[in-house]
């Protein structure tokens, strides 16, 4: 990780959250993360926020480029991360996995959005590094 990371706004964040509560209400728990991943795009773009996903994120070890290393499953405004999960808990792996993902793109902070609760403000969790 070097230099400054790249941050993005609480107005953007509570945004995203709203975008993700409002499709969790239509759908709810049980479906699959590649549904709610689009159907996430489709609440951000009638939002106008800035998103795309499936981005492909190659890493670099010792100057050499070893192609992809990930796929993040949404970028928003090109500053937040968002991981989709449709599982019954988020555990330490899944929160490992994004702070990888936030030091790879060098982003501040980013959003685990587990769709597979019964409510979704149990299934969002904020990671800042």
């Amino acid at each position: 990780m070097h230099g400054e990371l790249r941050d993005c706004d609480e107005i953007l964040i509570e945004r995203v959250l709203g975008a993700a509560i409002n499709v969790h209400r239509e759908l709810g728990p049980g479906l699959l993360e590649s549904v709610y991943e689009l159907a996430l795009m489709v609440e951000l773009g009638d939002q106008g926020i800035e998103a795309r996903r499936q981005v492909e994120i190659t890493v670099n070890y010792k100057g050499q480029n070893l192609g992809i290393g990930f796929r993040a499953d949404v970028i928003v405004a090109d500053s937040l991360i968002l991981e989709i999960k449709a599982v019954d808990d988020i555990n330490s792996i899944h929160v490992a996995q994004i702070i990888t993902y936030l030091k790879l793109l060098s982003y501040k902070r980013g959003l685990l959005l587990n769709f597979n609760k019964k409510m979704m403000k149990d299934g969002i969790r904020r990671v800042s590094i």
